[in-house]
């Protein structure tokens, strides 16, 4: 059971004295019966509640995929730059979603943004062997050494050890590479240090999947869109091995 005016201010209908002032207008009814006590205990998932006509739906958690684009911090506040909370709407922000694990700012793709915190930290805790693919554009050639160097474990500048990695090489050539890497942590910088440890320098960098998620390649960069009950279905399944 919750408060009524704790469910609706959550779902976005505005603060607490302003919903008072809603109920008290006599504008929102419970199961059919209009009240007027916004502190009364409701049950959320059984009580068909209406605002000014209308049903409300009510959940308890929300999953978005987003494309992040460049400029853009994965976080949910910051003084100074822009975050990817910042870039949703409202009705999804009153949630208070906050980024599974995160992407450098000036790396794009993939980022799952839920209020669930239990699915957040088995996402991105390495015990639940969850992949997570990048596209990246390297400086100079990659070749087999680098590949049973990631197989092997990269030991990055602050001497830890990385998890083995998969690098898969789609172009190689003296003036550069196109390369996906496979991880299954999410260290500070992580991939961008992987290739400084080989003497390579990643230029752009974009991850292009999340466990069983791929990016939605019809979102733009800044666009995102909520995940199909399916995909939800497929996330649960990948941390409850």
């Amino acid at each position: 059971m919750e408060r009524l005016d704790k469910v609706l201010s959550n779902l976005g209908y505005g603060s607490r004295k302003e919903i008072k002032s809603i109920v008290k207008a006599g504008l929102v009814t419970i199961d059919g019966k209009i009240i007027k006590d916004s502190s009364m205990q409701i049950d959320p998932n059984k009580n068909i509640i209406t605002v000014n006509g209308e049903e409300v739906f009510y959940r308890k958690f929300i999953y978005l995929m987003m494309n992040k684009p460049q400029d853009v911090i994965s976080a949910t506040f910051d003084n100074y730059d822009t975050t990817v909370i910042d870039i949703i709407d409202p009705s999804y922000a009153v949630f208070e979603p906050f980024p599974v694990g995160r992407l450098d700012k000036d790396t794009v793709g993939l980022l799952i943004l839920t209020n669930d915190g239990e699915l957040n930290h088995r996402l991105i805790s390495p015990k639940w062997h969850v992949d997570k693919v990048y596209y990246a554009k390297i400086d100079k050639k990659i070749g087999e050494s680098d590949i049973k160097a990631f197989e092997k474990g990269i030991v990055l500048d602050d001497g830890y050890k990385c998890m083995p990695a998969k690098l898969n090489i789609l172009k190689a050539e003296d003036t550069g590479s196109e390369i996906e890497v496979t991880i299954q942590e999410g260290k500070f910088h992580q991939v961008k240090r992987m290739f400084e440890s080989v003497g390579k320098k990643v230029i752009y960098l974009k991850r292009i999947e999340f466990g069983p998620l791929d990016l939605d390649e019809s979102l733009e960069e800044g666009e995102y869109r909520e995940l199909s009950e399916i995909e939800i279905d497929s996330l649960f399944k990948a941390v409850s091995k």
